[in-house]
């Protein structure tokens, strides 16, 4: 049987994609590519162009591949975006969320991974770390429709006997170890691929949005995770769900806050190249400080991080950026080892 991934054009989905290759499993991705790209789809993928909000693009996917489960990254992810343009946030993240879900349903599939974020928490009361069980708060629309969709799933799985583990991200970052995947997302906005970019040249600057939080330098504090470890998580959260075990929502994320300057730091110092850095406001919806408490997936899934240093999320991300031709369409330059 074959596992469905959607968005697995995109920067998470495709190293997914790889991983599940890699474990022997046979996949299916659907990416409507509006910030993926089909050269980033392992070619022993089978690939269908349409977007998961497509009842009828999922029926023929569910009609000519036997599907046993999702993992489900599909989605819109920039805050500040969601707050100047909520309803299309609703739409792609939630809407189409409900009707992969309905079309899943009425296929008999019965195992659902599915992408949510720490945005869910907003603000912790406490400096602390999160964990499941703490309040759920999200600032913004993005993390208001990605909690949404985790009600919309449990909801679902109540009523139809589906399985789910919905992982709450924390901050990705990284690149492929092996050099297949990474961060290639054109205006992308996570922090360590745009100081990445500023380093080599790519970008004249980076921006810092706010340096009055509540924090030891006065910028936001985000627990970062490598992707590669990410990734990992799914693949642990798969056999959870073949092992029959009930549904679960668990953090993913090291425990560990750094601030946007001890990024930026890092970042210079693992380049050796320094580069300018622009001060600005606060940006609508970002929260001081979100780290997660990691514990449950640890103990559910058995999970334990590889990557877990920041000076390796960086010096994976470099060497993505590194090898990533200027016009990100025409995918990376070859590996050369």
């Amino acid at each position: 049987m074959a596992i469905l991934v959607t968005g697995g054009a995109g920067y998470i989905g495709s190293l997914m994609v790889w991983a599940l290759l890699d474990a022997g499993e046979d996949v299916v991705v659907i990416d409507r590519l509006s910030t993926g790209f089909r050269w980033a789809v392992a070619p022993e993928a089978r690939f269908y162009l349409g977007d998961v909000g497509d009842a009828e693009l999922l029926a023929q996917i569910f009609a000519e591949n036997e599907i046993e489960a999702i993992i489900h990254f599909a989605a819109s992810i920039v805050v500040p975006e969601s707050v100047s343009n909520p309803l299309a946030y609703y739409q792609n993240n939630t809407g189409n969320t409900c009707a992969l879900l309905s079309a899943a349903v009425e296929a008999g599939i019965d195992k659902f991974i599915f992408s949510s974020t720490a945005a869910v928490y907003g603000t912790p009361a406490v400096a602390e770390p999160v964990k499941e069980t703490d309040a759920v708060l999200p600032e913004n629309p993005y993390g208001q429709s990605k909690l949404m969709s985790e009600l919309i799933l449990r909801d679902t799985a109540q009523a139809h006997g589906l399985r789910y583990v919905a992982l709450r991200y924390f901050n990705v970052a990284g690149a492929d170890p092996e050099g297949r995947a990474g961060q290639s997302t054109d205006r992308a906005t996570h922090l360590i691929k745009v100081a990445c970019e500023t380093a080599l040249g790519k970008r004249p600057s980076v921006s810092v949005y706010g340096n009055d939080y509540p924090t030891p330098d006065g910028t936001g504090v985000r627990d970062y995770i490598h992707v590669s470890d990410l990734v990992d998580a799914h693949l642990q959260a798969l056999a959870y769900l073949r092992r029959g075990e009930p549904s679960l929502v668990a953090n993913c994320g090291y425990g560990t806050g750094y601030s946007v300057l001890d990024v930026l730091n890092a970042v210079a110092r693992v380049s050796g190249r320094s580069f300018t850095i622009n001060h600005g406001p606060r940006r609508a919806g970002d929260a001081a400080f979100i780290v997660a408490n990691p514990a449950l997936a640890r103990q559910k899934f058995g999970w334990v991080p590889r990557y877990a240093d920041l000076d390796l999320m960086i010096k994976t991300a470099l060497a993505w950026e590194e090898r990533l031709s200027p016009d990100t369409s025409r995918g990376p330059r070859p590996n050369v080892r």
